[in-house]
């Protein structure tokens, strides 16, 4: 009885050695001394220069520049990475290229979180049941089609 205790506390051992836990780091590292030089009032060149080019932009009711920076970990050489950290630093401008305003968002519940203000960006309306239905919208109307067998075709 006792060899085998070994046997297998030596093969767990073994096993355990093989988990090697690679982290992968993908995007933009914030440079805070580059980001101290586009305060708000900073013109879009400014924030080119300084920064660099940026992930990607947006042009949603002004321009914004997106820095994206990704931390993944994969527990094992042939396993799927998982996203575990997600750092995103939006430059906000106004019309005339001046910046108005500087977020700093994360990856919080699966939700853009704006770690600044604390907030987290919705866009549309939300629709209850009853208004999806009486709007005539798709999604409760043919859900209620559905559960009434398709009455009504």
């Amino acid at each position: 009885m006792n060899t085998t205790a070994v046997a297998l506390a030596l093969a767990l051992a073994g096993l355990s050695g093989c988990t090697t836990s690679e982290v992968f780091h993908n995007g933009y590292v914030v440079d805070q001394a580059a980001l101290d030089l586009v305060p708000v009032g900073s013109s879009r060149e400014q924030v080119l220069l300084s920064l660099g080019t940026p992930s990607t932009t947006a042009t949603f009711d002004g321009e914004v520049f997106y820095y994206i920076s990704q931390k993944r970990v994969r527990s094992v050489a042939f396993m799927k990475q998982k996203l575990v950290e997600q750092q995103i630093l939006a430059i906000y401008f106004d019309k005339n290229g001046i910046v108005t305003q500087e977020a700093n968002y994360t990856l919080q519940d699966g939700k853009v979180f704006d770690t600044i203000s604390r907030t987290t960006p919705t866009g549309g309306r939300d629709l209850t049941f009853l208004q999806q239905l009486l709007s005539g919208g798709g999604g409760a109307a043919n859900s209620v089609k559905n559960i009434l067998g398709g009455m009504g075709n």
